[in-house]
């Protein structure tokens, strides 16, 4: 079954994180198990104090949903072990008319090569201009030629060489020469066997006869190998007895991992002229062969979105990506899909209060952790009710969420406040712990904020702020005793004062009463750009 990933945003906040784990629980309560809560960045020391609290791990860290290997509906024919013969390659190829080669393997499932019906047909070709074989497995040719050892005199024969000849019925005189390195195939010719058991010749390969008694009286070091197949048929299947591992390619195989995305193997084919490519886990071992044909539809990872709407505040490879729904809270940007999709915005002021919601909806009641879970993402995204994104509607979700998890909700926010800006965080920490990126009329804007209870501690962050490369750069530092926002911007200073009214002071202006970035900051700033 494969995951249908639940995830917020880059650089998540505590609502992005709960949302997804509280969206995740919803839908796989009510029987629907693929659904995985999935997150884009590290987590934030608020969201970690959050998650101790009510017992919960962080949700799976993904790098992006760009399409892999292991998306792919790919081929997963048998693997055979080097040591086995061309005969049951051949069959395996033939059972299935899609299965256009075989991956040969080591003992531990190792990648050793690839066989294909053109290499087996080389080399039966081969064999008609030179009829030699070399150390064959003894095992290899009985069972190739589905026969059975009648003799095997001295020590015991563990492999065969030598030049194959067939032994016609005598014609007049024609003498048949016999040697140290003749494989002699016959039929019904007792004195032929007995001069070849003589002659100590390798191996005597006798078609649908019997033996003459008198042969168990010879002394001699020749292997007798007794086949109901007819000599010209023993012949070429004697040829199929080689172990694969001297016929197969073993250059060039150009395996496919399951983590490697499918845009470098879809060039790797392109620059193949191979029909199939083996593709193996991170242990090398042999899972499967894809084909050109499995590239050209892959299978797309699965997606939800939550609390967010926008590309560049995504999962990179999101394009490539199947986005099942998103439920958000921010106004409608540009994440596009190729169908229509279910899709749930409202204007409240957490995506963790529409969740609450569904839950209700659905007559299905949060666990006590998860309920508390989602009253601190209320409270966090509602900067404890103080934001002008927030709505009655979070305050009553967040009081009736409080009420199952048996806890306090000024508790709550005096614990979530008080993590924003601890004393060992380094500026970076607290520059991009709840960062997003905006493009506004062509404008390329990052923004930042931090919501603490003393402002004053985090007033080195603008040396930090000058490394990134933006039109404008702002770090909102929300002081919620003051009920306001020291701004720290980079970049004109006439759009700060003229979309804020604002009177700044070098790279700095308080804003009082801007609690938002969503609701407050970036429509100052678009309406401001036009």
């Amino acid at each position: 079954m494969e995951p249908i990933y639940v995830t917020g945003h880059r650089n998540p906040d505590t609502d992005s994180i709960v949302s997804a784990m509280a969206y995740a629980q919803l839908r796989n309560a009510l029987g629907d198990r693929e659904y995985v809560a999935a997150r884009l960045g590290r987590i934030s020391d608020e969201t970690q104090l959050v998650l101790d609290r009510f017992g919960f791990e962080p949700p799976v860290l993904i790098h992006n949903l760009r399409t892999q290997v292991s998306d792919l509906s790919f081929d997963t024919p048998p693997a055979l072990d080097k040591a086995a013969t061309v005969d049951r390659a051949w069959q395996l190829l033939h059972r299935d008319e899609n299965t256009v080669a075989l991956p040969v393997v080591e003992e531990d499932g190792t990648l050793y090569g690839m066989l294909s019906t053109n290499t087996i047909a080389a080399q039966d070709m081969r064999s008609v201009l030179h009829p030699e074989i070399r150390d064959i497995p003894v095992f290899n040719l009985v069972s190739a030629l589905e026969g059975s050892i009648v003799m095997d005199a001295g020590t015991p024969t563990n492999s065969v060489s030598g030049r194959v000849t067939i032994a016609l019925p005598a014609n007049g005189e024609e003498a048949i020469q016999l040697n140290p390195d003749t494989v002699l195939i016959c039929g019904n010719q007792p004195e032929v066997i007995l001069d070849a058991l003589r002659a100590n010749v390798p191996c005597v390969v006798v078609c649908q006869s019997a033996i003459p008694e008198q042969a168990r009286e010879i002394e001699t070091c020749s292997l007798v190998i007794s086949t109901p197949q007819e000599p010209y048929r023993a012949a070429r299947m004697i040829f199929q007895s080689i172990p694969v591992w001297r016929v197969c390619r073993t250059t060039s195989l150009c395996p496919a991992r399951l983590s490697d995305y499918v845009d470098d193997v879809r060039q790797m084919a392109q620059d193949n002229k191979h029909r199939a490519f083996p593709v193996v886990d991170d242990d090398n071992r042999v899972v499967g062969t894809l084909s050109r044909i499995h590239l050209l539809k892959p299978r797309r990872k699965r997606v939800v979105l939550v609390d967010h709407n926008e590309v560049a505040q995504s999962v990179p490879g999101l394009e490539q990506a199947e986005i099942l729904e998103i439920i958000d809270h921010h106004r409608l940007a540009d994440v596009q899909t190729g169908s229509p999709i279910y899709m749930r915005n409202e204007p409240v002021g957490s995506t963790a209060t529409i969740v609450a919601g569904m839950f209700m909806e659905r007559g299905l009641m949060p666990t006590g952790r998860m309920a508390g879970l989602i009253t601190c993402a209320i409270i966090s995204d509602t900067l404890m009710f103080k934001s002008p994104t927030c709505t009655p509607r979070d305050r009553q979700m967040a009081e009736r969420m409080a009420s199952i998890a048996h806890e306090s909700i000024d508790d709550l926010g005096r614990m979530i406040f008080s993590a924003s800006t601890s004393d060992d965080k380094s500026p970076d920490d607290i520059l991009f712990q709840d960062y997003k990126e905006f493009m506004l009329s062509g404008h390329t804007l990052g923004v930042g904020q931090v919501v603490t209870l003393d402002s004053e501690r985090v007033a080195a962050m603008q040396a930090r702020m000058e490394e990134r490369k933006y039109d404008m750069m702002l770090f909102m530092i929300t002081d919620m005793l003051q009920e306001g926002t020291h701004l720290l911007f980079l970049g004109a200073p006439d759009v700060i004062a003229q979309a804020f009214n604002a009177r700044p002071d070098s790279h700095h202006a308080f804003l009082p009463g801007i609690l938002s970035r969503k609701k407050q900051v970036i429509p100052a700033l678009s309406v401001f750009w036009g």
